[in-house]
């Protein structure tokens, strides 16, 4: 399992990398093949998903490890972090609530099963600053890969339903704000950036 600023810098050095940058209709540049990216974690085949169907299995796999880890920061000292983690944890129930409707709706027919395996350190046996630390270095990662899986998804012109994509972009909008707010607590409060200098070389990142 990867420490998080392993993660973050991994995802984030291929995004700056620009593998063959283009826009889509909102402006973004993605990159050109993420599903060719082995991560070393849960995500490689997320990322090779070309499918709607596929793109909410995996959405919602991801979504429940950040609900499980944004709700150990309960615990948290600071009240900002017990705030962003019962942010995380009503926003991304709410849409795994609604990815599996739409998965049982529209492809209830299909396999079930991802191959998902966690991103993020254990967080049970952590408390105080130890807590807070770990939870944003490991964040950071799990929310570009989910903003990066959600960009794909609209580049391609994979979702077959306009829920869905507006799905992908509400995803993308919400965790680059929250990674931007990850990362200035890490400089903030630890003297760590491992994101934000690099997001600066990303239009819509920055």
């Amino acid at each position: 399992m990867w420490s998080g600023v392993v993660a973050a810098v991994a995802v984030l050095a291929l995004v700056v990398a620009g593998v063959a940058l283009l826009r889509d209709d909102d402006g973004w540049m993605p990159h050109r093949d993420a599903g060719a990216w082995s991560m070393g974690g849960g995500m490689t085949s997320a990322w090779s998903t070309d499918d709607e169907a596929g793109f909410l299995r995996e959405m919602v796999a991801h979504h429940r490890e950040a609900i499980e880890m944004a709700g150990e920061l309960a615990r948290s000292e600071r009240p900002a972090m017990r705030a962003l983690g019962a942010r995380i944890v009503s926003s991304q129930t709410a849409q795994v609530e609604q990815m599996e409707t739409w998965l049982d709706e529209w492809y209830a027919d299909e396999p079930s099963d991802t191959a998902y395996e966690p991103m993020m350190r254990d967080l049970s046996g952590l408390s105080g600053d130890r807590l807070d630390r770990t939870f944003l270095e490991d964040m950071v990662g799990h929310h570009m890969a989910a903003v990066m899986m959600s960009q794909r998804l609209l580049v391609h012109g994979a979702a077959e339903h306009d829920e869905v994509a507006d799905l992908a972009r509400t995803i993308r909008t919400e965790q680059v704000r929250e990674i931007r707010w990850m990362s200035e607590r890490l400089s903030t409060w630890f003297g760590l950036s491992p994101a934000r200098g690099r997001m600066r070389g990303c239009p819509g990142l920055a």
